[in-house]
């Protein structure tokens, strides 16, 4: 028997490192995890695989001590553990590798390497010349050309990867977690990855691997779990499975859930988007979104949705390409322009982004309409309360009184606060931006109806969301981007779930 397949073998039948049993999290309205079971093994990559708002990250949350779990047990080769902090996951050998590489740009390679557990004298002092020596050794185990001297800050995107990967080296750890390593990655760079996760699998470390890319979870990952909606709905061997029937497992749920769409004739166009471009965002992006349309953007982490949207609003400039509002330049240069042609933008993140939460309900409903509510240079009261009652009973909003400070709402009227100030304006474009993140079933359900009377009352409407059920129930039309490209568009009556996935995802061919 060859030495490769024995290793094959031996990992096969080797027992879980890591054990998670009865997981669940939950935050004010949404239950984030639901009775999660995972293995992870040794000398093994098992891919996490999920849309956007699986649960994934509260998962790896937990794992890394930053959340602590409403219930269930975690065990590391066979012992019961806890993970009270950040510091005792690491003390225990968990550690995490994330998209954005969290480590310190002013330290050297060397103390990044070592940071919280540096080689020390026997007067309890710092050895720097032992921590640069093991930052030597570790970086050149891995085939990495890095001066272990050098500020961190001078780096690649690629190269602060590879010393996340020493760090996780440095520590001896047994639980790599691996999130959208690749998201900043070249090809090149993307391959010398892999050939590391080898390396950390040959070593008999047990990898968790989040990647929304199928091609690179069939390249490196030995075993699978599927996430949808907090729960765990599938889990095996990638040898045992295909893309199709991971896709499936993605979507699964019946996105013909009563969503309240009314039936719109669009009108006339009203935006006009032709070859709209960023350095580094997105590029060549062309649409038009008619009076009573809601155009839908779907895509998954990355793909340069909202960078588009904040284009639209005037917060990003662009490098090229042309927006035209009723047939009128439309290009602008700064959200009060946009707002003054009638571009509104409501953001994902409503509380840091899209409303005062210290201030009351009528003053951020007023605040971008003040100069219909003040008189030579006053604000008038009466004007600001009058016009708060006017968007607040048109929304059903629920609050004590409009001097309840925005802070202390539901997540749901939070939401219907921030489209009331822009109604306010009087748009011709509104642009809601993931509308109902983190809003429980009862709200989500009373934001999609008002955006549907939105709709037939002649507004025209993008919305850029994640959740499959809200852009197939709620969209005349859907675009899908894919690496800050536009990948497909569909009409209402061709959505189809497992297309919208598998267009996101890069997934070429049909569905088996």
């Amino acid at each position: 028997m060859s030495q490769t397949m024995h290793k094959v073998l031996e990992t096969e039948a080797a027992a879980p490192s890591l054990t998670l049993s009865g997981i669940s999290k939950s935050f004010p309205g949404v239950k984030a995890l639901d009775n999660i079971a995972l293995e992870l093994y040794p000398g093994q990559v098992t891919a996490l695989i999920g849309e956007n708002g699986a649960g994934k990250s509260t998962l790896v949350k937990i794992m890394t001590g930053i959340y602590q779990p409403d219930g269930g047990a975690i065990t590391l080769n066979g012992q019961d553990i806890t993970l009270p902090t950040a510091h005792a996951a690491l003390g225990l050998g968990i550690t995490a590798i994330h998209q954005e590489t969290v480590l310190f740009d002013e330290l050297s390679v060397a103390e990044n390497i070592f940071l919280g557990h540096a080689p020390r004298t026997r007067f309890g002092m710092i050895d720097w010349r032992k921590l640069r020596a093991e930052a030597k050794d570790i970086l050149a185990s891995m085939g990495a050309p890095i001066d272990p001297n050098a500020r961190l800050k001078d780096l690649s995107i690629a190269n602060k990867h590879l010393v996340a990967v020493a760090r996780a080296l440095s520590i001896e750890a047994q639980i790599v977690i691996m999130d959208e390593p690749t998201a900043a990655l070249s090809h090149k760079e993307i391959e010398e990855l892999f050939v590391l996760i080898d390396l950390l699998k040959q070593d008999g470390k047990a990898i968790l691997f989040i990647s929304h890319k199928f091609d690179e979870i069939f390249r490196v990952a030995d075993r699978y779990a599927v996430f949808r909606d907090g729960e765990m709905v599938g889990a095996g061997l990638m040898k045992d499975t295909e893309q199709s029937q991971l896709v499936r497992m993605m979507v699964g749920r019946s996105v013909e859930r009563a969503f309240p769409k009314l039936d719109v004739t669009p009108g006339d166009v009203v935006l006009d988007v032709n070859n709209l471009s960023h350095p580094t965002e997105f590029e060549d992006i062309s649409f038009s979104l008619r009076e009573g349309e809601i155009l839908g953007f779907y895509g998954l982490v990355g793909a340069g949705r909202t960078e588009v949207m904040q284009t639209l609003f005037g917060i990003t400039k662009p490098s090229g390409g042309s927006v035209r509002l009723d047939g009128k330049p439309a290009l602008a240069k700064n959200p009060a322009k946009a707002i003054e042609s009638g571009i509104v933008y409501v953001p994902e993140e409503r509380g840091r982004q899209g409303a005062i939460t210290g201030l009351p309900i009528f003053q951020n409903i007023s605040l971008p309409s003040l100069k219909k509510t003040s008189k030579s240079g006053f604000l008038r009261l009466a004007e600001e309360f009058a016009l708060a009652r006017k968007y607040s009973e048109r929304l059903d909003l629920r609050a004590s009184s409009l001097s309840q400070e925005v802070g202390t709402l539901s997540g749901g009227n939070q939401q219907k606060v921030v489209i009331g100030k822009w109604l306010a304006t009087a748009p011709r474009v509104i642009i809601l931006d993931e509308p109902t993140k983190g809003i429980d079933i009862g709200s989500k359900a009373a934001v999609h109806e008002f955006i549907s009377e939105l709709a037939a009352d002649g507004l025209a409407i993008i919305m850029v969301s994640s959740e499959l059920p809200e852009i197939m129930g709620m969209s005349d039309n859907v675009i899908v981007m894919r690496e800050g490209r536009i990948a497909g568009r569909f009409a209402r009556e061709h959505l189809d779930a497992e297309t919208l996935v598998r267009t996101a995802a890069g997934i070429e061919g049909d569905p088996a």
